[in-house]
């Protein structure tokens, strides 16, 4: 099938170029809209416990989050009479907002002193912006032009849950511009020293183009069956122009070596359209493989129940579907409509004459830099593989003290007014009020006849470690005594037959003595089935909720990859070999991701806030990412190994000159996506992208030099030729329905011995091909 959409496009470039430029004009108008569709949140699971105690807060109580929060200052103390009355104004026009419920603050609650600082300076005005998380973000733009900055005597900030959407919303969007305006140049100086040609360097970022605009008309068709996060524009943009430009290296690369194969003449267009199709039908067939392992490390992100990893694994297997088709079709009607103009403007040619130097002789390059590095590690094969496995698992290992949390306003920049408003509310407010943990108990009969159940029940969660008191319609409960009667204030925590317990905690919700708290709410005896909501309680379901579906997410990714790589190469050994090395790989990245973000070391230098943990989405979306990365090489590097191996029958010759030949280019590779993700970190303000960011590019580092460099030539060494066994039946099976890069050789084969019959020559001290 590519060998016949390769001669397609040799015949007529012109053809399929009108094609792509009427796609891109469609793909422009019709996807450019979609940054207004996508959402904010879809952390947490639409089943869990936590949420369906909101819904029923909602349904039994008309109880909501307040999702906005203005934050008011006054010049002296907010208890002082221009304070109150303009305090008690703002208050009024709030709740005079179409579309705006439940409106309290300090000043109409009584002087409550939940919703006031400390030093007396601040006060809260609270409020529930209702029509779903896109229409409540759309009123900020306006509620701030009318509510925030000087009124009266008050200064007034606007924040809350909404605020911080809003304000996410606009971030992601300006991060994004600022991602591909420095991206672009930056890989396209790379692209000029990979390539020395400003032709060649330009033929990758022209590609890239009609797989962006496709990006965004995927995104915007999806949004119209369901949600799509924020994030997903960006995580499939950055993966997408990566991916896109190592697979358009990996063609022309490929290109270049027919060309040179059939003698070098770039001015035949009998020869450039044979190279073309070679190229197409080698390294083609291999991009087509890799984005499909890569799509399957996506797919599996859907198995969780949470929007946010859900949509972002939607996009992404439309993002691969993209670049692979960019790769196979753009590509290849590039490289025939400029043909022998490839090579124009090669500035290592003039560079070489100016400096009087003949170019490199081919005999030179097959004795590169990872020939040698190949032939030493598998002259000590033994020694290196511990070494380099045991620095692996050292780097890991501040992730077993890893903690998790889900997203607040500290992942946004300080400079964004919802993070000036939640961070004057942590360090000023006593009260933990936006931490509160609602029990919701419903089908209890009539809540006056159950008073001293809720009395004895509230009694007894008071009691718990880690809660402060626990309000509820029998009185107000601290450490196992009442406090307070009940009263005005508590009377709207009963409603026919139902009732609903708020639960002050004094520690931080997003902690292990958090969590510890949830569950110990949850185990406590209670005289009715409860649920319970807040943001602890949904942090612990959506752990479990991952937690859950891991071993199922684990099964599929690893069953998938092993077959995908047994078609691919016929061995047993290989995919476990492959899955082993990956695993010692992401425990690398997860440790340094720990160690900077959760602990603190060069945060500053990142200008990222430090919590004390993890956003807990982060390492499932790396491992989905990076797993299907990572094996994007293997296959890349195999194929050639696996090509030499069939053509000499000696296992070190063909790891040495496998990695020869392609190491470079996925350094190259690696470099290029590597750099993508080195200007996402530094040009992101969002924390979770700049985990992201940095967590990929350790692990881009981590798997070119030490699994590829290191791990991956000790391994074959030392397993010998039983790299290549598999038992009869399985080889007939490969032998069928195999895959390979290179096409089938007549005859071809050294069929590996048994494993125990396996034996491998020495490695002389200069390994040839």
């Amino acid at each position: 099938m590519l060998d016949r959409l390769a001669r397609a496009i040799v015949r007529r470039p012109r053809a399929f170029l009108i094609a792509v430029l009427g796609f891109m004009l469609i793909a422009g108008p019709l996807g450019g809209p979609v940054v207004g569709k996508l959402v904010n949140g879809g952390f947490e699971d639409p089943k869990s416990e936590s949420s369906l105690a909101k819904q029923a807060l909602d349904q039994h109580f008309g109880v909501k989050d307040s999702n906005l929060v203005l934050l008011v200052r006054a010049p002296g103390s907010v208890d002082s009479d221009p304070a109150a009355e303009d305090g008690a104004a703002l208050t009024r026009r709030l709740a005079a907002e179409p579309g705006i419920s439940q409106v309290g603050s300090y000043w109409s609650q009584g002087r409550d002193q939940r919703l006031r600082s400390e030093d007396s300076r601040y006060a809260m005005v609270i409020g529930h912006i209702g029509g779903g998380e896109n229409a409540a973000a759309d009123r900020v733009e306006g509620l701030r032009k009318e509510f925030a900055g000087r009124q009266g005597s008050l200064d007034v900030k606007l924040g809350g849950s909404t605020a911080m959407g809003f304000d996410t919303d606009h971030t992601v969007q300006k991060d994004l511009q600022r991602m591909e305006a420095i991206a672009f140049p930056v890989l396209f100086v790379i692209l000029l020293l990979v390539f020395g040609s400003l032709i060649s360097a330009l033929l990758p970022l022209l590609m890239v183009l009609p797989l962006l605009l496709g990006t965004l008309l995927m995104l915007r068709t999806i949004t119209l069956f369901t949600d799509v996060s924020v994030f997903a524009l960006n995580v499939t943009t950055i993966i997408g122009l990566g991916i896109a430009i190592d697979y358009s290296l990996f063609i022309v690369t490929r290109y270049r070596e027919e060309i040179r194969d059939r003698g070098g003449d770039l001015t035949d267009k009998q020869v450039r359209s044979e190279a073309i199709v070679a190229a197409v039908r080698t390294a083609g067939r291999t991009v087509v493989f890799s984005a499909v392992t890569v799509m399957l490390s996506m797919a599996a992100l859907a198995l969780f129940p949470l929007l946010f990893l859900r949509s972002i694994a939607v996009a992404g297997i439309g993002v691969m579907l993209f670049a692979a088709l960019a790769a196979t079709i753009v590509m290849p009607m590039l490289l025939a409509l400029f043909g022998s103009k490839i090579d124009s403007l090669d500035l290592r040619k003039g560079v070489r004459r100016l400096l009087g130097r003949p170019p490199r002789p081919r005999a030179e390059l097959e004795r590169g830099v990872w020939h040698r590095l190949a032939t030493f590690v598998m002259r000590f094969a033994a020694p290196v593989a511990v070494v380099a496995t045991a620095a692996l698992l050292l780097l890991g290992a501040p992730f077993l003290g890893a903690e998790y949390s889900l997203p607040d306003d500290r992942q946004l920049p300080k400079t964004a007014q919802s993070r000036q408003v939640g961070d004057v509310i942590r360090e000023d407010f006593v009260s933990r009020e936006a931490d509160v943990i609602a029990i919701v108990a419903t089908g209890i009969g009539d809540p006056k006849q159950q008073s001293a159940a809720i009395g004895a029940y509230a009694e007894r969660i008071s009691k718990l470690d880690g809660v402060e008191s626990v309000a509820s319609s029998a009185g107000v409960f601290a450490h196992g005594a009442r406090v307070a009667p009940p009263g005005p204030a508590t009377a709207s925590l009963a409603a026919k037959s139902a009732t609903y317990l708020r639960v002050s905690p004094d520690v931080e919700p997003f902690s292990a003595a958090g969590e510890r708290l949830v569950h110990d709410i949850r185990g406590a005896d209670s005289p009715w089935p409860v649920r319970v909501a807040g943001g602890g309680p949904a942090l612990v379901d959506t752990l479990d909720a991952l937690g859950d579906r891991m071993p199922m997410v684990l099964g599929f990714m690893m069953l998938s990859t092993f077959v995908l790589l047994f078609l691919f190469t016929g061995s047993l050994l290989l995919p476990l070999k492959a899955l082993v090395l990956n695993a010692l790989s992401l425990s690398a990245t997860f440790g340094a991701v720990v160690w900077i973000f959760q602990e603190g070391h060069l945060a500053g230098a990142l200008d990222a806030t430090v919590t004390g943990s993890l956003i807990a989405l982060t390492p499932i979306l790396m491992f989905c990412l990076m797993f299907g990365l990572s094996m994007d090489y293997e296959v890349f590097m195999l194929s050639r190994i696996k090509e030499e191996y069939e053509r000499t029958g000696d296992n070190t010759a063909a790891v040495a000159r496998g990695l020869e030949l392609t190491g470079r280019l996925v350094t190259a590779a690696a470099l290029l996506l590597g750099m993508v993700m080195v200007v996402s970190l530094f040009t992101a303000q969002i924390t979770f992208q700049k985990m992201l960011g940095l967590g990929l590019t350790v692990a881009l580092v981590v798997d070119t030099l030490v699994v590829r460099g290191l791990l991956l030539p000790a391994f074959m060494r030392l397993a010998g030729s039983a790299n290549w066994w598999a038992p009869g039946p399985l080889r007939r099976v490969h032998r069928r329905f195999g895959l390979s890069e290179a096409p089938k050789r007549t005859g071809q084969g050294h069929p590996a011995k048994a494993p125990s019959a396996a034996k491998e020559p020495d490695v002389p001290a200069t390994a040839g091909s």
